[in-house]
């Protein structure tokens, strides 16, 4: 994980921007991975863990009438994870991660290993996919903060300009 966080932080500095993370499922470990790299601070701006409803609400402005009609783990609360981890922060870009690591909390439509992640700049597109992940929570969580780190070098990786 050292060397794809290294790889992220490359892509950042190189287009002179900052990068904020809003997590839930992964209690903090994007921003662990992160600033596992040495000098990770000239990149990386800060992040929320963003666990509960409440917290989503408070910390990243997410609206309650958006939990209540797509639910915590959905592509309209990462959209929002996205947009108010910008707005709070200093950072140009930023990635949120939803999702149900389990071993409890699927359902039939959202089983365990459902994940939604997004990727913005500020000013510009957000990116959203969804992934439908295997293993134990750990297995989960892991797998989920690489795609995360992945989704930012794609994000960047034919960007030209710097923000």
């Amino acid at each position: 994980m050292n060397i794809l966080a290294a790889q992220v932080g490359g892509v950042l500095k190189s287009h002179g921007l900052m990068l904020v993370t809003a997590e839930s499922c992964t209690g903090g470990g994007v921003a662990q991975a992160i600033t596992d790299v040495a000098g990770s601070s000239a990149w990386f701006e800060r992040g929320f863990i963003a666990y509960s409803n409440q917290a989503k609400q408070q910390m990243l402005n997410v609206g309650e009438a958006t939990i209540n009609q797509h639910g915590a783990v959905s592509e309209a609360v990462v959209r929002e994870m996205v947009a108010g981890a910008l707005q709070h922060s200093g950072a140009q870009v930023a990635l949120a991660v939803s999702g149900i690591a389990g071993p409890d909390g699927g359902t039939p439509d959202k089983p365990v290993g459902t994940v939604w992640f997004a990727w913005g700049i500020k000013h510009g597109a957000t990116h959203v996919r969804l992934h439908h992940l295997n293993g134990n929570r750990a297995e989960v969580r892991a797998q989920s903060v690489h795609l995360a780190l992945q989704g930012v070098i794609e994000l960047l990786g034919s960007r030209t300009e710097t923000a």
